[in-house]
């Protein structure tokens, strides 16, 4: 998403709980991927994992045909950061790491997340990289309360994953959801604590650190949808839909 002047639809209670709903499926979906993430498997199998999990649950995936998208999963491996294809020709192998990001559809609102995993074992670099990202994402959510701001959650993300000698990707930032996939407010993974737009109750909001081992630079692959690290390093990736409500970040996407 471009940074831009926003309008922020808020959700009432009953809304919420439709958008809970979806992210309790969602996370049933991750649930099913991460058993089948293993040294010798397709992409493209993840792909129909995860096109299955959704049809069983009576939903709609979110990602095909969205600005010509052509699959259920975007699933980005090693230094992919994220928006890879999926592909029968991409195989896992032992201590690679693959970020699994994915939305469906519920009654009309929209449910987004993204996962890293560990192929098999990886190395200990590799291991701490997808724990910082993992950690500057739940830093992230925390500051999702009324009267914080969004500088607040890019700024902690930030914090957390500079604070251990990462990057933080700043081509693509978090974002709105709701009756669409993509609504404002921009959520960048950088700031500073006390500026933007402030938060409110009923906002909810998809936050998704993409962090990088070195550079934070990227570069769109001829495909027009895999974005990669430009030093091809590696690059993790975490997302969760929350809710701002006045008892604090509702998580909507974790089991």
């Amino acid at each position: 998403m471009m940074l831009k002047s926003v309008s922020v639809e808020t959700k009432s209670k009953a809304e919420l709980e439709v958008m809970a709903e979806a992210g309790r499926f969602l996370a049933e979906v991750h649930a099913a991927m991460a058993k089948a993430v293993a040294p010798g498997v397709t992409t493209a199998e993840l792909d129909a994992v995860a096109a299955r999990e959704i049809k069983a649950r009576k939903c709609k995936a979110a990602f095909p045909g969205y600005r010509g998208y052509p699959a259920t999963l975007c699933v980005s491996v090693n230094e992919e950061v994220v928006h890879g294809i999926p592909s029968k020709a991409k195989v896992l192998a032992e201590g690679d790491i693959v970020g699994l990001d994915l939305g469906l559809v519920w009654k009309g609102f929209y449910a987004d997340s993204a996962v890293t995993h560990p192929v098999g074992k990886v190395s200990a670099a590799t291991a701490k990289l997808v724990e910082t990202t993992r950690l500057s994402l739940q830093a992230g959510l925390a500051q999702a309360r009324p009267g914080n701001r969004v500088g607040d959650i890019g700024a902690a993300v930030q914090a957390v994953a500079e604070g251990a000698g990462y990057s933080v990707v700043r081509e693509f930032v978090g974002h709105g959801i709701g009756r669409a996939l993509h609504e404002d407010p921009a959520i960048p993974n950088y700031g500073k604590p006390g500026t933007g737009l402030r938060l409110s109750a009923g906002m909810t909001l998809a936050i998704e650190p993409m962090v990088n081992l070195g550079t934070a630079d990227v570069k769109v692959l001829a495909d027009g949808w895999t974005a990669v690290t430009a030093d091809g390093k590696y690059s993790a990736h975490f997302e969760h839909t929350v809710a701002v409500t006045e008892d604090g970040p509702r998580v909507l996407t974790a089991l």
